[in-house]
């Protein structure tokens, strides 16, 4: 298999402007384009982001059928490039691992991407068959759990910080916050 990193670019330079820089990233797919978004914040439990960005991809891969779908990658990477963003950690809405016996998912190759430095959480709502309820995170007054997977940070950690998240329901206000920003930017 190829290296990831040398088809995304390198890593972004620290900009130095966040020391405790926490990111959540998304994109949105609409034909051939795509819509990259993030949110920065400092504190878990942060309702409102510190700053949002977004960056428009001009052309993006069709998938390929029945192959791990990694368009998201260069996506990101443009994202974190253009905005010159070094977090010291980035929170996606997908997996980082597929299963128990980690295999990577978009957020390990994001994490190899950045050169191991950064530590990538992984956010789902929708579980995989090899995903045991090691992976679940219960949230306030919800009954499905959210499935958490890693790189570079503990899954208990992991965990702990998601549950902080501020929002009463399942997905987490800063999440829900980037993925329309991913969706209303086209």
């Amino acid at each position: 298999m190829p290296d990831r990193a040398a088809a995304v670019g390198p890593a972004p330079e620290p900009s130095g402007s966040y020391c405790c820089m926490k990111l959540i990233v998304a994109v949105h797919f609409d034909g051939t384009q795509a819509v990259a978004a993030a949110a920065a914040f400092d504190a878990w439990d942060a309702a409102e982001a510190t700053q949002t960005y977004v960056s428009r991809i001009i052309h993006v891969e069709k998938a390929v059928r029945g192959a791990l779908d990694l368009r998201e990658l260069p996506c990101v990477m443009q994202l974190l490039r253009e905005h010159s963003l070094a977090p010291e950690l980035i929170l996606i809405d997908g997996f980082v691992h597929l299963d128990a016996g980690e295999t990577p998912g978009l957020g390990q190759h994001l994490h190899q991407a950045l050169g191991g430095k950064v530590p990538i959480v992984g956010v789902s709502r929708k579980g995989l068959p090899g995903l045991s309820a090691q992976f679940e995170v219960m949230r306030e007054e919800e009954t499905q759990p959210l499935l958490v997977t890693c790189a570079g940070i503990d899954i208990g950690a992991a965990k702990v910080r998601l549950r902080a998240m501020h929002g009463r329901k399942r997905v987490p206000t800063l999440m829900k916050l980037v993925a329309r920003l991913a969706k209303s930017s086209d």
